[in-house]
Order: C-alpha cells, then sequence, then structure tokens
C-alpha cells in the first residue's frame, strides 16, 4: 500500500519528456529526407521542427536540423536509428551539447485598418521585426528569434488582423569553438602584403 494507506497500487515511474535538438549532418542526395522522415513515422515519433540545406556544396553534405520530444530512452533510440541510416556522416545531440543558439525565421501578414495597422507597426517594431511589405490594407512582417519570441509575436498579432503565417523552423548551433565535425574551428587571419 502507498503513504495514503489506500487499495490503489503506487503510480508508475514515468520518465520526463524532453525536447531535443538534434543535427545530423549527411549526404545530400535525392531520398535522405525521406528515409529520415519515414524513420521517425514509422515508429511513431513525432517531428516538431524540421530544417535543411546543404552546408558544404563542394562535398555535397546536407545538416538537418530536427526538434523532437521523448523520454531519455526514446532520444537515444531516435539517435542510433539515425545513426545506422547509410547516408548519415553524424548525429549530434545540440540539447546536450552544452549551450546552444537556436533562431527561427518567420514571416506574418497582418490585414487591418486605422487603429489596427499603427498597433500592428507599434508591436513590430518592440519586437524588432522587419516591414517587408506594405500595402493599403495590409503589412508582412519578417521576424527572427527564439521560438518563445516567435509565439509570443503570432499571439500578440492576432489581435491586430494576423491573417498568414509562414516559419522556416528551428536553426541551431552549439555554443564555443568546436564545429559539428568535431574540429576546433581556428579563426582565419588576413596577411596584408606590405
Amino acid at each position: 500500500m502507498n503513504a495514503m494507506n489506500t487499495h490503489y497500487p503506487e503510480p508508475p515511474f514515468q520518465e520526463p519528456v524532453n525536447r531535443h535538438t538534434l543535427a545530423v549532418i549527411v549526404d545530400n542526395e535525392p531520398g535522405v529526407l525521406a528515409r529520415i522522415s519515414g524513420m521517425f513515422s514509422g515508429r511513431g515519433y513525432n517531428i516538431e521542427s524540421l530544417t535543411v540545406t546543404e552546408t558544404e556544396h563542394e562535398s555535397h553534405i546536407s545538416r538537418i536540423t530536427i526538434v523532437t520530444t521523448g523520454t531519455r530512452a526514446i532520444i537515444e533510440q531516435i539517435k542510433r536509428q539515425l545513426g545506422r541510416l547509410v547516408p548519415v556522416h553524424k548525429v549530434i545531440d545540440l540539447t546536450l551539447s552544452g549551450e546552444t543558439v537556436e533562431r527561427e525565421l518567420c514571416l506574418v501578414k497582418v490585414v487591418g485598418h486605422s487603429d489596427d495597422r499603427v498597433e500592428a507597426m507599434r508591436l513590430a517594431s518592440a519586437f524588432g521585426a522587419r516591414t517587408l511589405d506594405v500595402t493599403l490594407t495590409s503589412f508582412i512582417f519578417e521576424l527572427t528569434g527564439n521560438t518563445d519570441d516567435i509565439e509570443r509575436f503570432i499571439r500578440l498579432m492576432t489581435a491586430v488582423g494576423l491573417v498568414e503565417v509562414s516559419r522556416t523552423g528551428i536553426a541551431a548551433m552549439a555554443r564555443g569553438a568546436l564545429g559539428a565535425n568535431g574540429a576546433l574551428e581556428m579563426p582565419r587571419l588576413e596577411v596584408k602584403a606590405s
């Protein structure tokens, strides 16, 4: 019996579910993203954010940044399974790597008249958003920041006429001098001829 002297057994221990940001270094070839997303969907894992781009053009290497959630055991399983896929060179759990820099970009379209237009401009200015397009009835703003700031901006813009949102997903990088390949990145010095 438990401490409350009831007839019910103690609830089983539930491991906490945490958010993890993974950087996956892969060959840039057809089907890689389909294999990775298929691995997630085939096992019932969710991808909260996904960004992909070629980062080394000469060697055709891409970086996929994936944000997912799970228990410690599930995250470890995801990393092992990603590491077994043929085009994957490296899987880095940025959440465990220490401090990271995470940014997301969003485009927000707001439609409004008079006071709503003034308030939309005031909010955009307060968040440091750039105005990309202006018509007599609408604005398109660009904001780059962490996910919480993006969410707050979108929530506030809803009150002044938000009609459309487009988001890039998270781009992330570990702080410090080590690069994704584990090598110490040394600053390049310019040599000036005298």
